[in-house]
């Protein structure tokens, strides 16, 4: 094998080797990014189960202040709403982050 020879092949397999790298390199920042969305929506959905939280407690406050009422349980409508609104975001809150946490290991 000539000196010429031997150089192809070398420049042959560093163009093989940087192309995999390449798409290596392209397929982990995809990751990272669709990951960072993950977390994102994560927290867009920890801050709407805030808002909820609050509505509750303002519901509440409503309720033993201008209702003047003694008790109240979740059943009284305006607290069962919120209280399935709270699950609606909880159950999702649990899936993004199960996604995310499959993601990482993958």
């Amino acid at each position: 094998m000539t000196f010429g020879e031997r150089m192809r092949d070398v420049l042959e397999q560093g163009w093989t080797v940087s192309k995999d790298l390449a798409a290596k390199a392209g397929a982990k920042a995809q990751d990272l990014g669709e990951r960072g969305i993950l977390m994102l929506e994560v927290k867009q959905l920890e801050y709407q189960a805030e808002k909820l939280i609050s509505r509750l407690g303002n519901e509440a406050y409503i309720a033993f202040t201008e209702q003047d009422k003694n008790t109240i349980d979740r059943d009284t409508v305006e607290i069962r709403t919120i209280l399935e609104e709270i699950a609606v975001v909880k159950d999702a809150i649990e899936k993004k982050e199960a996604e995310l946490k499959n993601r990482k290991q993958g």
